[in-house]
């Protein structure tokens, strides 16, 4: 069955898809960006520049980090990020909806070649 996959692009130079989305849900499962990093197998400055780009794009922070050293360090998502990772999730399952009928039109005409 075909399957949707949606980027929303932000305003004015942002854009925001199933990626970032997965990484703050794996920084609010883990606290940590580092361990969110590890889990999506990327490196921690790419992880640490994808959450900078949502701050600057939202204009207010998504995650909110605490800098390591021996009682180690954390990150946890905000109200903002908790509200962008919902309604993005809102989003998908709203498209997915809209669109099953089409995607099973779709899956017919590949099945009927």
């Amino acid at each position: 069955m075909p399957s949707l996959s949606l980027r929303i692009n932000l305003d004015p130079h942002g854009r925001l898809g199933p990626g970032k989305i997965e990484l703050l849900e794996q920084i609010a499962a883990f606290g940590s960006i580092s361990a969110a990093a590890r889990g999506m197998e990327m490196s921690y400055k790419h992880a640490w520049d994808l959450v900078e780009d949502m701050n600057r794009v939202f204009g207010k922070p998504l995650v909110a980090a605490q800098t390591g050293g021996k009682k180690g360090g954390g990150a946890q998502l905000t109200s903002v990020g908790l509200a962008v990772v919902s309604r993005f999730r809102a989003i998908e399952r709203a498209a997915s909806s809209a669109a099953a009928a089409h995607m099973e039109a779709l899956q017919a005409e590949i099945d009927a070649a």
